[in-house]
């Protein structure tokens, strides 16, 4: 006798870990501030809305994905967006027009409003070659990978010329392969 499964579509792992701590990812939009009630962080607006940055750090999650790096480091990354709104406001209506037609491709409820990081995706597909996704995205390549603090994350140790190169100093130490 032959059981069949039917494959039914379910949540995954990424999402299960992020609902369990859903609680503990919650940001929230006080005054002109994006908070992190869990992990007591915050992040002061100058040049965009509250409610913009959030959803600005749910992008940058979003399209470089690294369920191991907190939102702190994703709040940092986008943080410049803000800065130059301030000073620029052709970029702030860059940035806060784009923001407000990801809502609106998202439907009610807004971007952050999609509960399915699969969902949000095909919004952000849908923007790709925007001039403000591409702001975002380029911004994000500088805004986060240099972080040194998330350096160990990924097991980089930074630059090696200072410290003699690589051939001494872990260039075949790689334990994946």
């Amino acid at each position: 006798m032959v059981t069949v499964y039917n494959r039914m579509p379910g949540i995954s792992r990424r999402e299960l870990l992020r609902r369990g701590s859903a609680a503990g990812a919650l940001l929230v939009v006080s005054g002109s501030a994006v908070l992190s009630t869990s992990e007591a962080w915050g992040v002061e607006t100058k040049g965009l809305k509250p409610e913009t940055m959030a959803t600005l750090i749910q992008v940058a999650r979003d399209i470089y994905p690294h369920d191991q790096v907190p939102d702190k480091y994703y709040a940092i990354a986008v943080k410049s967006h803000d800065e130059n709104a301030a000073k620029d406001t052709a970029h702030k209506d860059l940035i806060e027009v784009g923001v407000a037609e990801l809502d609106k491709r998202a439907g009610e409820g807004g971007y952050l409003g999609l509960a399915w990081e699969a969902e949000r995706v095909k919004v952000l597909q849908q923007v790709e070659d925007t001039p403000f996704f591409q702001a975002v995205r380029g911004g994000l390549v500088v805004g986060l990978y240099n972080q040194k603090e998330i350096w160990p994350i990924f097991g980089y140790e930074g630059e090696s010329y200072s410290k003699g190169g690589y051939i001494d100093r872990g260039f075949d130490d790689i334990e994946w392969l």
